[in-house]
């Protein structure tokens, strides 16, 4: 969890000076939160009014309506309200909000820790804020709030009071973590991993491992980059973190010269027991959440801990208690007749790498008596002209894992299709909805089914539909869509 507020996060009168703000309405004394969202905010938070996809200044008067203390907005946008509104009038509302977040980092005597990657930000991320929660106060991104908005506003949602601060940073772009990093400036930055993804926007993999060592421009002197030495683009990124005066660097991983150094690993369905050394210390611990790139990045988040000072013990047994976040291997059992079905939800999001984890995640899962391992995959997207090779690539991922049947949808996925043993033909449609009631006809009890495709290719609803039909007593449909 993250740091609990138990007295206002920000008084109004440090708000208004960290924005420059000026005053409007009967304003409170402080505020509980901050929020984007009219649909989750809470009574006493802050709304700011961001204009993004929609214009957030057309949702001021359902925030105030739904308890919010104050708003924050354009001040071009100043007479569309009554004069006795709540409100803080700055410039520009993002600006305000990074002002802010630029304020609650100044304000802060802990330990920030950044990350980003290809694969594997937001376990990361979950797996360091449960890690370190065992060692004091700890404030970590909500959900994958880590582009140009996001990173500022969980940054200022940061207590003064927090021992540790754990953010998120994503690119799909070059010259887009540098900002934020040189915002957030971390004690301690960790890149997960390097592949090839949102290679439309890039003109190869060492172009975005370029992108993610952005990272490195931030830290604070004294501070260590953590790097996955498995990784091919490892020398490049140690070079990048040297050349931006990063004095430490870590390196994690099973080869034999990491400084977080994977020494055996027992992989289960739905666990794994790992034993490492972490900067010279043999640790022994069990990891709540599957996968062989979750054990890998359980190195990087040791690492972080040890650097950032916290308890490395307390920190190991704490990640006993890890789950995949909804969305990114979350996983559902399905009442089914005759039986059950095990549902792993991969729905958020979708590249060659994280698509290979989640068919060996699969291959790991158990199945019952006459059970299958079923993918059910959607698009990878923003790959360029490399992107029906890298679906039809995949063939080899799913006869590795055991994988027994596998439905494809979108046009990028016919190229798996095309390339798949017959007999692994599931079912194939250009759209997730013409493909969903081919795949709710076919499951049956004792399968283990998996969901997975880039956010745009809109797998979600096919996870809600199998929650939906199969409802198991207990058990909570997942919430992506």
């Amino acid at each position: 969890m993250s740091a609990k507020v138990t007295g206002p996060l920000w008084t109004v009168d440090a708000m208004a000076a960290a924005m420059g703000a000026e005053r409007q309405g009967r304003l409170p004394a402080g505020v509980t939160g901050l929020s984007i969202d009219t649909r989750t905010i809470l009574a006493g938070e802050a709304f700011f009014a961001l204009q993004d996809v929609r214009d957030g200044h057309e949702f001021v008067d359902a925030a105030l309506k739904a308890g919010a203390g104050l708003a924050v907005i354009a001040a071009d946008k100043r007479a569309s309200f009554p004069e006795g509104t709540p409100l803080l009038v700055v410039r520009d509302v993002l600006e305000g909000l990074t002002a802010l977040a630029r304020a609650a980092r100044a304000r802060n005597n802990g330990k920030f820790i950044g990350v980003t990657g290809s694969v594997g930000k937001t376990g990361t991320k979950e797996a360091l804020r449960l890690a370190l929660s065992r060692d004091g106060e700890t404030h970590a991104s909500a959900a994958s709030y880590n582009n140009h908005w996001g990173v500022p506003l969980s940054l200022a949602r940061t207590p003064e009071t927090a021992k540790f601060s754990v953010l998120e940073m994503g690119m799909n772009h070059a010259n887009e973590i540098a900002p934020l990093t040189r915002l957030v400036r971390p004690h301690v930055a960790i890149i997960t991993t390097v592949e090839p993804v949102h290679l439309e926007f890039f003109k190869n993999v060492e172009a975005i491992a370029d992108a993610k060592a952005e990272i490195f421009e931030g830290v604070v002197k004294g501070g260590a980059a953590v790097i996955n030495r498995d990784n091919p683009h490892f020398a490049r990124l140690e070079k990048a973190a040297k050349a931006a005066g990063v004095e430490h660097v870590v390196s994690f991983g099973s080869h034999e010269k990491a400084n977080a150094r994977l020494i055996k690993v027992a992989l289960q369905a739905d666990s794994s027991t790992v034993q490492a050394n972490i900067l010279g210390v043999d640790v022994t611990y069990k990891l709540g959440a599957p996968g062989r790139h979750v054990v890998s990045n359980s190195l990087a988040v040791l690492a972080a801990v040890s650097l950032a000072g916290a308890d490395l013990a307390l920190g190991a047994l704490a990640l006993a208690n890890l789950e995949p976040p909804t969305g990114r291997g979350a996983r559902t059992m399905l009442a089914m007749p005759g039986g059950e079905a095990l549902l792993i939800d991969e729905s958020y999001n979708a590249n060659p790498a994280s698509m290979r984890a989640a068919l060996a995640l699969l291959g790991q899962a158990d199945v019952g008596l006459r059970g299958r391992r079923i993918a059910v995959l959607g698009d990878m997207l923003e790959l360029g002209t490399e992107g029906k090779k890298l679906h039809a690539s995949l063939a080899q991922s799913v006869v590795d894992n055991a994988v027994d049947l596998v439905f494809c949808s979108g046009p990028l996925m016919r190229s798996l299709w095309e390339a798949l043993p017959s007999a692994r033909r599931g079912g194939y449609a250009e759209a997730s909805a013409a493909l969903e009631p081919e795949v709710l006809g076919a499951v049956r009890a004792g399968d283990a089914i998996m969901i997975k495709g880039s956010l745009g290719s809109k797998m979600g609803p096919i996870v809600k539909a199998l929650a939906r039909q199969f409802s198991s007593q207990g058990a909570e449909a997942p919430a992506q869509g």
